[in-house]
């Protein structure tokens, strides 16, 4: 008896070492900030803690052995096996291992933005475990819409100034010019050939000034709508940069929301600019189109591509082209084009409304 007694009291404290181990763990994860999920190979949901309670409201009773499908929306929610299965099949990672800012659904309906990271586990048994660790978004994206909000009124406010000041102003100088170019032509000057290109440079700059402000304040709030905004873009895009602009579409697209026709036109605004500035591309080509219920617009150009190392200044840019698909409830993708350039494509939800 004796001789088994250190065995017996090794066991002992290795099961309260492993006991303590899990305590902790637990405690962990149940005092963790953000909502943490394991689910099985069926995607059944196996644990939850109390911030998966408090972020979509549910009591772990009801989610314990549920599918986790029932925390996503539509079309998500009917997509989520097809994935993992597949995962399970071909090896091919979609979402594990990588943070991802998709969307959640609480107990009462309501959708909300989340930064959700997956991880996997293969237990000792051969069992295999999914970890999805979830942020809510709700207040980071509700700061970054009212920055986007203050910038855009910020940006129409200096473009109302540049039109009714300075191109005001030029149009006059340019005037006074004409009419002083005229009394020397009928003076027979030789300034007069002097003073012509004068009032040309003006007439340019007062052109310019005039394409600037329209940049600035989207003239897709016009009634002309996002397709004659679009059109005027890749013009004055050509005249400024001498590079060839072209603006094509299937059918009309009629876009009748304001909100959704001037980030569209933002989005085409800063692929055209990325393009030509830091592409050096010397031909862009956008594209508008209606496609089962989403409407699509597609910028390509034949410039470097995307750098390894984007310049100064295009991250930021890239960053809020992809926030403005999100704030409208649609998806952006950038990737190289065959044979050289870069394509950029957003594709949103089509207003119900529109024809």
């Amino acid at each position: 008896m004796k001789k088994h007694a250190p065995e017996e009291s090794s066991v002992a404290q290795l099961q309260a070492a492993l006991q303590a181990s899990e305590q902790i763990s637990s405690a962990i994860v149940e005092t963790a900030v953000n909502a943490i999920i394991t689910i099985n190979s069926d995607c059944l949901i196996e644990t939850v803690n109390t911030a998966t309670e408090r972020l979509f409201g549910y009591k772990s009773s009801e989610l314990i052995g549920k599918n986790i499908s029932v925390l996503m929306p539509q079309p998500y929610r009917d997509r989520h096996d097809g994935y993992v299965h597949n995962y399970l099949r071909t090896g091919v990672k979609r979402i594990i291992g990588i943070g991802r800012e998709v969307v959640g659904q609480r107990k009462d309906g309501s959708v909300f933005p989340i930064d959700l990271s997956v991880g996997e586990a293969v237990l000792p048994s051969g069992r295999r475990i999914f970890t999805g660790i979830i942020r809510d978004l709700t207040e980071r994206k509700a700061l970054e819409d009212k920055l986007l909000h203050i910038s855009e009124e910020e940006q129409a406010r200096i473009g109302q100034d540049i039109h009714d000041d300075l191109c005001q102003q030029l149009a006059a100088i340019g005037c006074l010019a004409k009419v002083a170019e005229n009394h020397l032509l009928k003076a027979g000057r030789a300034e007069a050939e002097s003073l012509a290109e004068i009032v040309d440079l003006v007439t340019r700059a007062n052109t310019r000034a005039r394409e600037m402000s329209r940049g600035l304040m989207p003239v897709v709030i016009d009634s002309a709508g996002l397709m004659a905004a679009l059109a005027e873009l890749v013009q004055s895009t050509a005249r400024a940069y001498g590079v060839v602009c072209d603006f094509r579409y299937d059918n009309p697209v009629q876009v009748s929301d304001n909100k959704l026709s001037v980030q569209l036109f933002r989005i085409a605004q800063e692929a055209l600019s990325n393009a030509v500035k830091h592409g050096q591309a010397r031909r862009v080509d956008i594209h508008l189109s209606r496609q089962k219920g989403h409407i699509v617009l597609t910028i390509r150009d034949n410039g470097i591509g995307i750098p390894d190392s984007p310049a100064k200044g295009t991250g930021m840019g890239l960053l809020t082209m992809s926030h403005r698909a999100q704030m409208m409830g649609g998806t952006l993708k950038i990737e190289p084009r065959q044979g050289g350039g870069t394509q950029v494509t957003c594709s949103v939800p089509a207003p119900a409304k529109n024809p």
